[in-house]
């Protein structure tokens, strides 16, 4: 067993290591947010700080995620945030760090430890070949890793099976819950069992007397206040000191409130008029058991929306077979480094992402792309971490570990949609950061005005801390986020991928799609059926020149024509200076000859004369293929054509959006005819053909508002960016997923109907709250001031007002469970 670890601040840097460093961007997990007033308040400190750039505080998850520069530090915004009264939490990560030898090592791995943003202090120990870092709760471990790996050290987490601080805080509030309730039990029973059991009253009087039931009750309300309601008190009252009240305070003040009275009325009773000699004793207690449960319940439900991700964590296996030196060994998935050769058994789960070099097998990928049929793998195959594998045994090289795997970006990438801030978000917070202050004047309102026109006292405290009960600003501040977390989640499972949370919201207002052709609506995947040559060249001399060419690109059609050249056995001469010319083809000097291989309109572009090819080139093109010509030296040598089988997926995808209301468009390089084929057996009406990759960007402006563009390749990132949202296929290339806004991962063009269903319904679920919880607020207080009696209605108890402040935040969370089970096929 390992001693703890004394945690230090890393040494002074030194002047090359005070050199200005890129943004940063840090994650910290805040106390003290019980309301989205809270989050509104803790977001404006943050965005007050110079050198801020982006600050995003989640409700849901107690988060804030600050993107920063010079001169904002990590620890500077902790303190901001501290003197806010959110102070963030701090916990430490231990790591084993076998590769430190010297004190050197020490001096490097603090420095790399130190150099993260939302390390606090680091410390490393020759003797023990460990780690230690402070970090602000929200730091990645994997993070940590990347960095010691960055300065050469490989490194593994001594305590991975800590728990979850969430898990703690909901256990608190269990144990805080039940203790609130045993102490309150008697308290309720004393004062209201009366009204339950007639006769009750007398027998209390009869036997311990109205004063000393007076007095257990007191005596039991004070345990409860101090006990399990102190948490009330430590934030609530703070928080109102600062001229920052939140639902802590409205909590803190009602209770007070409600105990500092019935005390005045037990102990110096003659203070008091004697129609005013009432006690509240049980409305103090039972306000703290009903918001303590609500919360507790909030929490466990609120515990829920996270659990796509979740899963997705525990997909990664801990242990992996690798292959060194001839002998298998077992490691540690975070001792894996690029390069590895690993071994995979039956029934086991890929440890990394990698390409099978030996084996066959079929793989199920349903967690990445939502697919449930197993793939088939053989060498060549990428595998990727997470996935299970089959019958079959693989040994494959590891190509992408730790942060960089597929599965750690899709984590990545639903923790980033989950946090966004939709743009309704903004509305909300500028009324909610005024809601607490508003309800604290609309109960002195109220007290003043029962004072003024009503009976007593009595009746004002009552209904004023009804008011400060009953509001419930945590529904109006989960009802965004909750629903985010829980629809970007599901679309996760459904291998939908949100990169951006704001495109959900986007996304539902889309009346428009429009398709690139190749690699979305087709396989991508195109074969070589026919190649006509000019006179005086050979055929088979052309396909080895422009295999020769494609050697260099990545493009599907590149793939084609030299797999073609593979299959007649050709040698590939030499090709140099290869030139890509994104939507047009390529270009290279082959065997000291210049050699063009594209569309038609590069070789107009460049001036190369294709009049005894163009018949052949037309043939080609009526029969919906897609015409290559091949120029060489200046001449216009050979017309290829290439076939890529549409996808089994692609005409139900375009029927289903059109089922829900959306127009569907072509947007394609190709030839007019070679398009047309294709979108005439789709259902496609609406073509845009032989569109560069420079005009895709205007097309599909030409189709707004409410466009969103599907594309796979690096000539559609201009159309992506254009669009009011950019989907990708995940089979595509890094450019355009990067440039999107939504990834499908499986690669199948169905996919944006389920984003586009789950979007609607998001956001639907999102109006459905923000009604409930506006309402609630708007139609409740006035009832909780009186504003019944008058007109002969009855006044709201505080504790009902408690039960249905509870209630009114478990609706929120229950609604947006709701989207757990949408989506998916029609």
């Amino acid at each position: 067993m390992t001693r703890p670890l004394a945690l230090t601040a890393a040494p002074a840097p030194s002047a090359a290591d005070r050199a200005p460093r890129p943004p940063g961007l840090v994650a910290f997990r805040l106390q003290g947010l019980s309301c989205a007033g809270c989050a509104a308040r803790a977001e404006a400190v943050l965005a007050a700080e110079p050198g801020v750039t982006e600050a995003r505080v989640a409700l849901a998850g107690a988060q804030a995620d600050v993107r920063f520069g010079a001169p904002a530090t990590a620890e500077r915004l902790a303190g901001a945030l501290r003197a806010a009264g959110y102070p963030p939490r701090q916990e430490e990560v231990r790591l084993s760090v076998p590769g430190m030898t010297c004190a050197s090592c020490v001096a490097r791995v603090e420095r790399a430890l130190q150099a993260v943003p939302g390390v606090v202090a680091a410390r490393a120990l020759l003797a023990e070949r460990a780690a230690a870092a402070a970090v602000w709760s929200g730091t990645e471990t994997a993070t940590l890793l990347a960095a010691l790996a960055g300065a050469g050290y490989a490194a593994a987490p001594m305590d991975a099976d800590a728990p979850d601080p969430e898990d703690a805080e909901r256990a608190a509030l269990f144990r805080d819950t039940l203790v609130a309730a045993a102490l309150a039990a008697p308290v309720i029973v004393l004062e209201m069992g009366g009204h339950l059991w007639p006769g009750l009253h007398h027998l209390i009087a009869a036997g311990i007397g109205t004063g000393t039931a007076w007095a257990i009750q007191a005596a039991l309300t004070a345990l409860v206040l101090v006990g399990p309601g102190r948490r009330f008190f430590t934030a609530g009252l703070p928080a109102l000191a600062r001229g920052a009240p939140d639902m802590n305070s409205l909590v803190a003040l009602g209770t007070a409130a409600a105990f500092l009275y019935s005390l005045l009325v037990l102990l110096a009773p003659s203070l008091l008029p004697e129609t005013a000699r009432a006690v509240y004793f049980e409305a103090a207690a039972a306000i703290v058991v009903l918001v303590l449960l609500g919360r507790w319940l909030e929490a466990r439900a609120r515990g829920r929306t996270g659990q796509a991700i979740a899963r997705l964590i525990g997909l990664q296996p801990d242990r992996a077979r690798v292959v060194r030196n001839g002998s298998e060994i077992d490691l540690a998935v975070v001792q894996v480094v690029p390069g590895d050769l690993l071994r995979l058994r039956p029934g086991e789960r890929v440890a990394v992402d990698g390409t099978v070099t030996d084996g066959e097998s079929w793989i199920d990928e349903s967690m990445l792309t939502g697919e449930p049929a197993p793939v088939r793998k053989a060498a060549g195959a990428r595998v990727a971490a997470g996935t299970m594998n089959g019958t079959g045994t693989l040994c494959y090289r590891a190509t992408h570990v730790g942060g960089e795997t597929a599965l750690a970006r899709i984590v990545a990438m639903v923790r980033q949609a989950q946090g966004a801030k939709l743009p309704v978000q903004v509305l909300v917070d500028r009324i909610t950061l005024w809601f607490v202050p508003a309800v604290i004047g609309i109960a002195l309102l109220t007290v003043a005005l029962w004072l003024v026109f009503g009976p007593g006292l009595a009746e004002a405290l009552v209904a004023g801390v009804a008011v400060l009960i009953i509001a419930c600003p945590c529904a109006m501040g989960l009802a965004t986020p909750l629903s985010i977390m829980v629809g970007t989640g599901r679309a996760a499972e459904l291998g939908v991928m949100f990169r951006r949370g704001e495109a959900l919201q986007r996304l539902a207002d889309v009346a428009h799609v429009g398709f690139d052709k190749t690699g979305t609506l087709t396989e991508g995947r195109p074969r070589l059926t026919d190649l006509a040559t000019a006179p005086g060249h050979d055929a088979d001399a052309v396909l080895a020149m422009v295999a020769a060419v494609e050697a260099g690109s990545e493009h599907p059609a590149a793939a084609a024509l030299r797999q073609a050249a593979e299959a007649r056995g050709l040698a590939l001469p030499e090709a140099r200076g290869f030139r890509a010319l994104p939507g047009l083809g390529a270009a290279a000097t082959v065997a000291g000859t210049s050699v063009l291989v594209g569309s038609a309109r590069l070789m107009r572009q460049e001036g190369v004369a294709t009049g005894a090819l163009d018949a052949a080139a037309a043939g080609l093109a009526g029969r919906g293929l897609t015409p290559i010509v091949a120029a060489i030296g200046g001449e216009a040598a050979a017309v290829m054509a290439l076939a890529d089988p549409v996808k089994p997926s692609s005409a139900a995808a375009v029927r289903r959006l059109r089922d829900m209301g959306v127009r569907v468009a072509m947007v394609s390089g190709d030839s007019a005819a070679a398009a047309g084929a294709v979108a005439a057996m789709l259902g496609i009406t609406e073509v845009a053909a032989e569109v560069p990759p420079e005009g895709k960007a205007a097309a599909v402006a030409a189709l707004r508002p409410g466009v969103a563009f599907v594309g796979d390749g690096i000539n559609d990132a201009p159309a992506l960016a254009a669009a009011d949202v950019g989907i990708a296929i995940g089979t595509g290339s890094d450019v355009a997923i990067e440039t999107a806004d939504v990834v499908l991962m499986s690669g199948d063009p169905g996919g944006v109907a389920v984003a586009l269903d789950l979007s609607r319904r998001t956001m639907a679920n999102i109006r459905q709250n923000l009604v409930w919880a506006f309402g609630y607020n708007v139609a409740l207080i006035p009832v909780a001031a009186g504003a019944l009696v008058p007109i002969g209605g009855p006044p709201l108890s505080p504790i009902l007002a408690a039960a249905a402040m509870a209630l009114s935040s478990l609706f929120v969370v229950g609604n947006a469970l709701r989207l757990r089970s949408a989506g998916g096929p029609a």
